[in-house]
């Protein structure tokens, strides 16, 4: 995740813990790095630079919009750059397409953009009223409003307690249910709060809404389905140069998957909900033991970094067996 300054027209992307990326991803010349969320490409453009002379990057993400924008911002580096439309959960048959692997790091930076956010007509934002879609890519057959309009009750409630920790779901779903159709994010963020109140007075209280239109994006985008398919192959890519994985994430549940998975695959006995044997090296070598967070200098430049939370882990060849 990112903010956004400059003109409207172009604005000036501020990537997140930028330097933590490069350390963590120990860029070096001559190394093939993927970016698996370019995003608008900040991340990209200094990873590709620290590569140099001789480095590449292969980039992925699902949002057309953002794609363009990385094309232009790392034209400069010419065929160093392969930009793919695609999700990082196919990471690999990806790389194995564009004859990009072994990799030497590979860098996930989870959720929302702030591209995604502050462009009108997505529906991820209830700060304006639009039409409820959330989709990263408008390809999707799935949308928001479908998701809203079209689910059981109990079966929403589901969604919202799962992806948004919401302890409210029940009443929330229920009150959603009962004023269907919902067209617009407005219309959304107000059944809300009209079913569950708002807190007055206390100051970095956030919307009723919030958790809600968290779990309702996740669900649309199948976020962490794709965010367990790509840690699932990761170690394969990185695993004959040793290379690193970095990721960034936003939210608790994305936070608490990649530690888990990382924490579970250090051990010579990984946990069976990861589908991998047990072997006598571990798949990781754990490089960050504790969770790496924005400095305070960067929150005060980028209130959004204030909940990017960074775990690095570096990939041990495996044991043939005997």
């Amino acid at each position: 995740m990112s903010r956004l300054t400059g003109s409207r027209d172009r604005p000036q992307h501020v990537p997140v813990m930028l330097d933590e990326v490069i350390n963590g991803l120990a860029v070096r010349p001559g190394g093939h790095y993927v970016d698996a969320t370019v995003g608008l490409g900040g991340h990209a453009a200094a990873i590709l630079e620290a590569a140099q002379p001789g480095g590449r990057l292969l980039g992925i993400d699902r949002d057309p919009n953002a794609l363009e924008r990385a094309a232009e911002r790392l034209a400069p580096f010419g065929d160093a750059v392969v930009l793919v439309r695609g999700s990082y959960a196919d990471v690999e048959s990806i790389c194995a397409e564009h004859d990009f692997a072994p990799v030497d790091g590979m860098l996930l930076d989870l959720g929302l953009s702030s591209l995604q956010l502050e462009q009108t007509g997505r529906g991820f934002s209830f700060q304006r009223d639009e039409p409820l879609d959330m989709r990263m890519d408008p390809d999707d057959e799935l949308n928001a409003f479908e998701l809203v309009n079209e689910t059981e009750e109990e079966e929403l409630a589901g969604i919202i307690w799962q992806y948004g920790e919401e302890r409210r779901s029940r009443r929330i779903a229920r009150a959603i249910v009962g004023q269907r159709p919902i067209r617009t994010t407005g219309e959304l963020a107000g059944v809300i709060e009209q079913a569950v109140g708002r807190s007055r007075g206390r100051r970095n209280t956030i919307h009723p809404a919030t958790l809600t239109f968290q779990a309702l994006r996740i669900a649309v985008n199948q976020e962490l389905m794709h965010l367990d398919a790509v840690l699932a192959s990761a170690h394969g890519l990185l695993e004959a140069t040793g290379g690193r994985l970095v990721v960034i994430s936003f939210h608790s549940l994305e936070d608490r998957r990649v530690k888990e998975y990382i924490r579970d695959q250090s051990s010579a006995r990984p946990r069976e909900r990861w589908g991998a044997e047990p072997t006598e090296t571990p798949h990781w070598e754990r490089v960050t033991h504790r969770v790496l967070k924005a400095s305070d200098a960067e929150v005060a430049q980028n209130p959004r970094a204030r909940s990017a939370r960074m775990r690095v882990a570096e990939a041990n060849p495996l044991t043939e067996a005997a």
